[in-house]
Order: C-alpha cells, then sequence, then structure tokens
C-alpha cells in the first residue's frame, strides 16, 4: 500500500519499537509458537501443553516463562494446577493474523 503524499508518516518512538521487536523475537521461537497455537484454541496446564507438544514439562514451562514475561500469556491458578492462557485479544490476533499471512502466500 503507497501512502499519499499529504498523509505524514509516523516514526515509533525508540521505546515502542523495542517493545514491539522484543515481542516479535519471544515469538521467533517455533516452539513458543507452537505453545500459542495450543493457546489460541483453549486454556490449558503445563501437563496438557507438554503432553500435545511431545516435550517434556521442564521444557514448556522454561518457555512459558518466556512468554509471560512479555505477556503474551497469562496464568490462573485451581488449585494445585496452573492453567495458562493468551494474554489477551491482542495475542490471538496477531498469531491468527501471522497465521493467515503465511497460509495465503
Amino acid at each position: 500500500m503507497t501512502e499519499s503524499p499529504e498523509t505524514p508518516v509516523t516514526a515509533l518512538d525508540g521505546h515502542t519499537a523495542e517493545q514491539l521487536a522484543r515481542t516479535f523475537k519471544a515469538l521467533s521461537d517455533p516452539t513458543r509458537v507452537r505453545i500459542v497455537a495450543a493457546l489460541a484454541e483453549r486454556e490449558l496446564c503445563v501437563n496438557d501443553l507438554a503432553e500435545a507438544l511431545g516435550m517434556s514439562q521442564s521444557a514448556i514451562s522454561h518457555q512459558l516463562m518466556t512468554l509471560r514475561e512479555m505477556r503474551l500469556v497469562r496464568f490462573t491458578k485451581a488449585g494445585r494446577h496452573v492453567f495458562y492462557a493468551l494474554d489477551d485479544d491482542h495475542i490471538d490476533s496477531l498469531f491468527r493474523q501471522s497465521l493467515e499471512h503465511i497460509q495465503h502466500g
């Protein structure tokens, strides 16, 4: 899409650009993308994620920590179980639009 000459271009400030780059970096790992894909379907506990992805609970927990730090996933506790979900609809939308983009090409 080409901008008309009358439309000014707004540059991102450095802090916002850094945060956006960190978000994309967090999503650049195939395991984390698979976790996001699973959580886009429904809320899951670490054990369910490990089973679904064929990985150890420790490996899944490690990746979830990165996703939590970036506010891409959130967790809730129910007794002894911890359930993970995408942090909000923006993450779901980002994932689905990116997936649609690569499937389109």
